[in-house]
C-alpha cells in the first residue's frame, strides 16, 4: 500500500535501529495564512484540509492565532477549530499557539471550555505570550505589549481551574466565577525558546512548544524545563517542535524554500546558519531524516506549517515522510 493510502493511527516510530527513540506524533497546521493558498477566498479549505489530515492518519492539526503577527493574512484560531471539529472524529485539534494576553481569560477559559466540549476532549492547548511587541495589533485590541508576560503568567495560575468548573477568583477583589459545561482541560504546551518561556513551561505547562529551534537547543532545552518541573514538583513536560516545510525538489518548491529562508532570517530573527537545521525539506527521505533528529533530541511530536504551492500535494509527501518513520 502506498504511503498515503496507509491505515489511519495517530503517530509514528523511530527504526529499529533507533532504539531509545521515543515515539513520535506529527501534526500539520492548516492552510490558513498563506496568500498562494487562497485561504480567504475559499471557504471550504479548513473542512477539506482537515479532513484530508485525519485521512492520512496525522495525530492532530494546529492552527495559529496571528492577532499580533507580522500582518499575514489569517483566520480566527478558536472559530476555525471550531470548524475542524465539527468536520472530523479523531484528530487531535491544537492551537499553535494561542495568544493569552490578547484576551480576558476568563473570555478564553468560556471559548476553551466550549472547543473541548464540542470536539469530544481533543483540544491541545498551545498557548504564548505573543510576539511582535512592535505591532500596531497590540494597541487595536486594547492590550499592552510590555505587560504580555505578566498577563500569560496570571492566565496560566487559573485558566485551568476554570476550564475544569472549578469556582476561582480572578483577582481578589472580583466574586467568584464559575463556567460551565465543566471539561478536562487540555493539555497545555507552553510556547517559545526563550530562558522565560522555558521556566514557564516547567512551572505551568504539560509539554514545552518550541519552534524553529535546532535538534540540539531542544535537547538542552528539555533539560531546563525537567529541571525547573521538578524543582516545583510536577511532571516532566512533553516537548512538541513547531517547525515549517517545504517539501519536494520541483522548481516552486525551491523558490518556496528561498523565500521561506529570507523570512526567517529577516522577519524572525533566525541565524542564517541555523536555518537548514530548523527547517524540514526536500523528497520524504530527507525529511524523514530531518524530523527523526528532533525525536533523538527528546521530542515527542512535530507540528509542521507546510509551504510552497499546491498544499495537498506538499500534505502527501509529508505522509510520505512519516510512514518512513514506522
Amino acid at each position: 500500500r502506498s504511503p498515503v493510502d496507509r491505515p489511519t493511527g495517530v503517530s509514528w516510530r523511530g527504526t529499529d535501529e533507533d532504539e531509545g527513540m521515543p515515539e513520535l506524533s506529527i501534526g500539520v497546521t492548516l492552510p490558513t495564512l498563506d496568500p498562494d493558498q487562497a485561504a480567504a477566498s475559499r471557504p471550504g479549505i479548513i473542512p477539506h484540509a482537515v479532513r484530508r489530515v485525519e485521512d492520512l492518519g496525522f495525530e492532530s492539526a494546529w492552527i495559529a492565532d496571528l492577532v499580533v503577527g507580522d500582518g499575514t493574512p489569517f483566520l480566527d484560531a478558536p472559530l476555525t477549530l471550531a470548524a475542524a471539529a465539527a468536520v472530523t472524529d479523531r484528530i487531535g485539534l491544537g492551537f499553535g499557539v494561542l495568544v493569552l494576553p490578547l484576551r480576558p481569560v476568563a473570555w478564553t477559559a468560556a471559548q476553551v471550555t466550549t472547543l473541548q466540549h464540542l470536539s469530544g476532549g481533543r483540544l491541545l492547548l498551545g498557548v504564548g505570550s505573543g510576539g511582535f511587541p512592535a505591532a500596531p495589533f497590540w494597541s487595536a485590541v486594547g492590550a499592552d505589549a510590555a505587560e504580555r508576560g505578566q498577563r500569560t503568567d496570571e492566565a496560566l495560575a487559573v485558566l485551568p481551574g476554570l476550564v475544569a468548573g472549578e469556582t476561582v477568583r480572578l483577582r481578589t477583589e472580583d466574586p467568584p466565577l464559575t463556567l460551565a459545561p465543566e471539561v478536562v482541560p487540555p493539555p497545555i504546551l507552553i510556547g517559545g525558546a526563550s530562558r522565560i518561556a522555558i521556566r514557564r513551561a516547567g512551572r505551568y505547562g504539560d509539554g514545552w512548544f518550541p519552534s524553529l529551534v535546532p535538534p540540539d537547543r531542544v535537547r538542552a532545552g528539555a533539560v531546563e524545563v525537567a529541571a525547573v518541573s521538578a524543582s516545583h514538583g510536577r511532571p516532566t513536560p512533553g516537548i512538541t517542535v513547531g517547525t515549517h516545510a517545504v517539501l519536494g525538489s520541483d522548481p516552486s518548491a525551491q523558490d518556496a524554500r528561498s523565500a521561506l529562508e529570507r523570512s526567517l532570517v529577516s522577519v524572525h530573527g533566525i541565524r542564517s546558519e541555523d536555518v537548514g537545521s530548523v527547517l524540514v525539506t526536500g523528497e520524504p527521505r530527507q525529511a524523514a531524516e530531518q524530523m527523526a533528529a528532533w525525536a533523538e533530541a527528546g521530542a515527542e511530536r512535530i507540528v509542521v506549517s507546510l509551504d510552497g504551492d499546491d498544499w495537498t500535494h506538499r500534505l502527501e509527501l509529508l505522509a510520505e515522510a512519516a510512514a518512513l518513520l514506522a
